[in-house]
């Protein structure tokens, strides 16, 4: 790592470090050429071929110190931070009640946001800056496995997650709202997204997900009769695809689902179980071989992890060590559950971003030069300042698109965010774009003060978030939600061009 960084001035060492990786990986077209640093800098446009030598190898196990991402910074008085007025706007109301009245006290908004910002809220003026960023003197002293989500533990307790007395009041609160609305025989299911919007307890997460994702019907008399029908249709899967010789077709995709799993999180102990990895590997076989246009695409193995740690979440004790829990010593019955509903929910979360994974990943080519040409709207200035020093946001965003950040956050920050996503009532798909963009604008002045490629790239895979909290998350998306709702209907507002 010393190394390269210590020779990153020289063109030649500025290739290698996005050279391809030549192995072949099923679900992907095999790039011909490498790229060449000189031609990432200067050309204006990105190709088909451009995209493929600059991504190729961003799942190589050997290439991961360079593959972790940013957060967010807010850009300009302007906008910096309007996203409170739509925390503010909403704040949770007191313990037993459903609406703040004038003259309550309502939750620490730095605490938790309890409600969504409802569809068409204007936008009050922008006041400071919408997220706290916590930057250690040096980012990179204190990083381990770079790309990886964190570890699920705190210093001595999981970050599943000990709240503070507010949190927990507004948790209960929340709580209070939710589990009327999950009983009633047709549940109406915009105001569940209303409601999940800014945040989802604990306690019926799991679910608030099946519903959200489309896995489970609004009808109450229905569910457990869907639920029974759609396991079973898993497990016979299996059994067809997964429990016989596997069809010639299908030997490349499983050999490299088998050695993506046992690397999969290494900061996390949970997932370095064998049964775990067993379970995911079911589960990445069979979507693979149900969805041939793509196929298995390194990357996605990360996708599964919220549903499971979420559906986990929902049989061991509310006190439970999540981090080191054996999962082996789950009644079958129970391990068959939590795989079933990963599956199934892993693939109606994907059918949103299907084109993210087909060949080409044509979906993420479109979603990076959309974020290039809406924060050289946003900030003009930061976005001439990563293209004079040669940074191409494929470089960086890449990763964002294909991993939905998982790699970037924690993954308690991770589920959290995902219960913004799954209740977005459009699809979460364009809703992300916003999210990367405040992801990147959160960190605009230190990026500002990097005064070459070295710096800038270094810096931009190895943000510091390991310290992050749902009270981040919660302003990321609310300034996320500003950014759509200021451009999303701009006419001009994803046009090319420098400005």
């Amino acid at each position: 790592m010393d190394g390269i960084g210590e020779n990153f001035s020289d063109p030649e060492a500025k290739a290698s470090f996005w050279k391809k990786n030549t192995k072949a990986v099923p679900g992907r077209p095999s790039p011909k050429r490498e790229l060449r640093g000189n031609r990432q800098r200067n050309s204006s446009s990105t190709s088909f071929q451009d995209f493929q030598d600059s991504v190729s190898d961003a799942w190589d196990i050997g290439d991961d110190e360079f593959c972790i991402i940013s957060d967010v910074k807010i850009s300009k008085k302007v906008a910096q931070s309007a996203a409170l007025s739509v925390i503010n706007s909403h704040r949770c109301p007191p313990t037993g009640e459903t609406n703040v009245m004038p003259g309550s006290q309502p939750c620490d908004v730095t605490k938790m946001q309890c409600l969504p910002p409802q569809r068409g809220h204007h936008m009050a003026s922008p006041a400071h800056r919408a997220l706290t960023p916590q930057v250690p003197s040096s980012p990179l002293s204190q990083r381990q496995f770079p790309g990886r989500p964190q570890p699920l533990r705190g210093n001595s307790r999981s970050k599943f997650q000990i709240p503070s007395r507010e949190g927990a009041d507004c948790e209960t609160s929340k709580l209070e709202r939710f589990q009327p609305l999950l009983e009633t025989p047709l549940l109406n299911l915009e105001e569940l997204r209303q409601l999940s919007w800014s945040g989802i307890p604990v306690k019926v997460r799991a679910i608030t997900w099946r519903l959200l994702s489309g896995y489970l019907p609004a009808n109450l008399e229905r569910r457990q009769q869907v639920l029974e029908r759609k396991r079973l249709d898993y497990w016979n899967l299996v059994k067809q695809y997964y429990d016989t010789e596997r069809d010639e077709t299908y030997q490349d995709t499983y050999r490299q689902i088998h050695i993506d799993i046992p690397r999969m999180s290494p900061l996390i102990a949970l997932f370095q179980q064998k049964t775990v990895q067993e379970m995911f590997e079911r589960i990445l076989f069979i979507w693979a071989i149900r969805h041939p246009a793509s196929g298995y695409v390194q990357g996605i193995n990360d996708l599964v992890t919220p549903f499971y740690v979420v559906f986990l979440q929902e049989v061991i004790p509310v006190n439970g060590d999540l981090d080191n829990w054996e999962v082996s010593s789950l009644p079958k019955e129970q391990r068959d559950i939590i795989e079933a509903d990963s599956f199934w929910c892993l693939s109606k979360f994907l059918d949103g971003i299907q084109d993210n994974y087909i060949f080409a990943q044509l979906g993420i080519q479109h979603k990076v030069n959309q974020l290039k040409e809406l924060i050289q709207r946003i900030d003009g200035p930061l976005h001439r300042h990563l293209q004079h020093h040669g940074v191409d946001y494929l470089q960086f965003s890449f990763r964002w698109m294909n991993n939905l950040l998982t790699r970037e956050l924690p993954l308690h920050c991770t589920i959290r965010l995902w219960d913004t996503y799954l209740a977005e009532s459009d699809g979460f798909a364009s809703f992300q774009l916003y999210v990367c963009a405040a992801f990147l604008l959160h960190w605009r002045r230190e990026l500002l003060v990097e005064k070459d490629f070295q710096g800038l790239m270094l810096m931009l895979q190895n943000l510091p978030t390991q310290n992050w909290s749902d009270s981040e998350i919660g302003m990321l998306v609310a300034e996320a939600y500003r950014l759509k709702f200021t451009f999303a209907d701009a006419p001009n507002h994803l046009q090319s061009g420098e400005r």
